[in-house]
């Protein structure tokens, strides 16, 4: 029964948007970051993206990353300016001391933004964090 499995609480892995340059295309653009502060490697992230609203919703991406070493961080992907605009929910589930963890985080429409940025944890860019 699915009251019976026992999901531990997700302490020290965060999501976070980070406004970087891309040399390729020559512009400040925002992105997802997984980030792993914890003293342990994650293993099997998974973790499934959508932005939403009341009156609108993306398409639903995955992604999978195998292992992620302790105090790293990993790139989800690309967050378009518009999707801004919408709450963006990333379902974060991984294996770490033989335990399967999972958690969601959000964040909420428009706060996004240069105004946000804040000191986070492992990247040396300012970013986001997610609730």
């Amino acid at each position: 029964m699915k009251k019976d499995i026992d999901i531990p609480e997700v302490e020290n892995v965060y999501v976070a948007a980070v406004k970087v340059y891309n040399e390729s295309f020559k512009v400040d653009e925002w992105n997802a970051y997984l980030i792993n502060d914890r003293d342990e490697a994650i293993e099997m992230a998974l973790i499934v993206s959508k932005g939403y609203d009341n009156k609108k919703e993306t398409s639903v991406i995955r992604h999978k990353l195998e292992k992620l070493p302790s105090k790293s961080f990993a790139k989800i992907e690309f967050i378009q300016e518009e999707v801004l605009a919408l709450n963006n929910q990333f379902q974060v589930t991984f294996f770490a001391d033989g335990k399967m963890f999972e958690k969601k985080y959000l964040f909420r429409k428009n706060t996004v933004n240069e105004k946000a940025l804040r000191e986070i944890p492992i990247i040396p860019n300012k970013g986001v964090l997610a609730e």
